[in-house]
């Protein structure tokens, strides 16, 4: 007779306290923290564009400039006329970085289920650091400057950087089981925003000196924290004599049920038994499924088109909320830059009781469609902020609350509970193929928003903007009932039997 679901669950929360161990802090503290780096030096190139557009422009035309050099060494050296064709370079660099990272997140995440994550995630987290630090610090104390150049490292950048996602949520997928992992995950995920608001700490420390320091400061954190990650990351419990996740026969129910995504109804949790995927052979050992295989898997491809939505309206907040604010209330910079901090205050609170919410439900959409129907009105509000800046930080806050905590969710614990879900039988390594196909789509989404926002707000208005990020907000609330028509699809067609190589 079969355990109803409600019951099957009681122990797997009893074991979330239960099987924690000192390993499990510290891989939640290294994975935290490697990957906040990655995104402190993508903060950093955002925080020194004016200090970079200065110096790739003639002084003559450029007025906040400072005459520290003869004219014909710096007519040599500068590459734009003006400033505002550097400006729009520095912005063809971010639609660079972002779609190589999107295709480097898809290569990666089959990588990272091949090789082992220690070291895929050091030599990501190392051989960036070295491309930063040539971009920003040796470039300029060579006085070497070349667009190309710079659009070749920045591409080489952006491929380094997407080996970071799909290898951590894949090392905190093997440590931390379905129980409680909407919330330890909706904790976890704020290292992007501690990431954001690290690279601007240590950028305006020591902006002062030169826009070189700061890529100089950054990178040689990172360096660091990728060789931190080399000698002291554990991958698995295995590999310190602990019991993998589902490896105890007498925990078998509780670990399927565990390991079933929390994305649908009931009916949905009954339907999804007709899918399978099985390996030819009995061995031990678990293999990678392949890529096409993973896309197979039951809510794959629509969490992937859903998050593209809605990593577009994040990132564009990450790129361009200090320049509207700046724009649009004619604040300085550097208070614009402050105040922007809150946007990812709110994501980071957002993302946990989020995540603690759809524990306790042991529902995700549900917790995801509420948050994002607030979400609209939140950015509808935002749009009509007045020019105060406690008033604007309180609906900024409110705004990354409902739209970074969903975002955070789903590129975190949904993409585990995708990769984990029992579904994938004997073939358990789909972890970190399946975030990088979830987070690659939505860095493709993110790299056209922003030519997208750029292209609205120079043709029409700022208002026109937020009226676009709620039509991409919306957008997402239609995934819940895709995803239950693909499982009745599946109903209809029998069952679906993959059968890995």
């Amino acid at each position: 007779m079969a355990v109803p679901g409600s019951l099957r669950r009681q122990p797997a929360n009893r074991g979330l306290v239960s099987h924690c161990t000192h390993h499990h802090i510290v891989v939640f503290l290294l994975t935290f923290f490697s990957y906040s780096l990655l995104h402190a030096s993508r903060k950093t190139f955002s925080n020194v564009k004016v200090s970079i557009s200065n110096q790739w422009t003639p002084s003559r035309l450029n007025s906040t400039a400072p005459e520290l050099r003869p004219n014909e060494l710096w007519n040599s050296s500068h590459l734009f006329p003006k400033a505002e064709a550097a400006t729009l370079f520095l912005g063809t660099l971010d639609t660079i970085f972002l779609f190589s990272y999107a295709v480097g997140l898809f290569v990666s995440g089959i990588v990272g289920d091949r090789l082992n994550l220690r070291w895929v995630l050091s030599f990501g987290m190392c051989s960036s650091a070295l491309v930063v630090f040539s971009f920003g610090t040796l470039t300029e104390w060579l006085h070497f400057y070349n667009k190309w150049f710079y659009c070749c490292l920045w591409v080489v950048n952006g491929l380094l950087q997407s080996t970071g996602w799909p290898c951590v949520v894949a090392v905190m997928g093997n440590w931390f089981g379905k129980a409680g992992r909407g919330f330890v995950f909706g904790l976890w995920s704020a290292c992007a925003s501690v990431g954001n608001i690290l690279g601007a700490f240590l950028a305006s420390c020591v902006l002062k000196y030169g826009y070189e320091y700061a890529f100089l400061v950054t990178a040689s954190v990172q360096f660091a924290g990728g060789v931190i990650v080399f000698f002291g990351l554990l991958t698995s419990p295995k590999e310190v004599g602990l019991p993998e996740l589902g490896a105890d026969e007498d925990e078998v129910s509780v670990e399927e049920d565990a390991n079933r995504p929390l994305m649908g109804n009931d009916d949905v949790d009954d339907d999804d038994r007709n899918y399978s995927i099985q390996a030819t052979d009995n061995d031990n050992e678990p293999k990678a499924i392949g890529f096409f295989q993973a896309c197979c898997l039951p809510g794959v491809v629509l969490y992937s088109l859903a998050y593209a939505c809605l990593k577009l309206v994040n990132y564009s907040f990450f790129f361009w909320l200090p320049f509207y604010l700046s724009n649009n209330f004619g604040w300085k910079e550097a208070e614009a830059d402050q105040l922007s901090i809150w946007y990812d205050v709110g994501g980071i609170i957002g993302g946990t009781i989020q995540g603690l919410i759809s524990d306790v439900l042991q529902k995700r959409a549900p917790v995801l469609a509420v948050s994002l129907l607030f979400a609209v009105g939140s950015l509808f509000g935002y749009s009509r902020s007045p020019n105060s800046k406690p008033i604007n930080a309180v609906i900024m806050a409110v705004t990354g609350f409902f739209i970074g905590g969903p975002s955070n969710m789903i590129s975190s614990a949904i993409s585990a509970d995708l990769g984990r879900q029992d579904l994938v039988k004997g073939s358990s390594e789909a972890l970190a193929t399946v975030t990088g196909i979830v987070d690659g789509t939505g860095s493709i989404g993110a790299a056209v928003g922003q030519y997208l926002v750029s292209l609205i707000q120079e043709n029409l208005e700022w208002m026109w903007v937020f009226y676009f990020f709620i039509l991409m907000v919306r957008n997402h609330l239609f995934k819940k009932f895709f995803v239950k028509a693909q499982f009745a699809i599946g109903c209809f067609r029998g069952n679906l039997r993959i059968v890995t190589s």
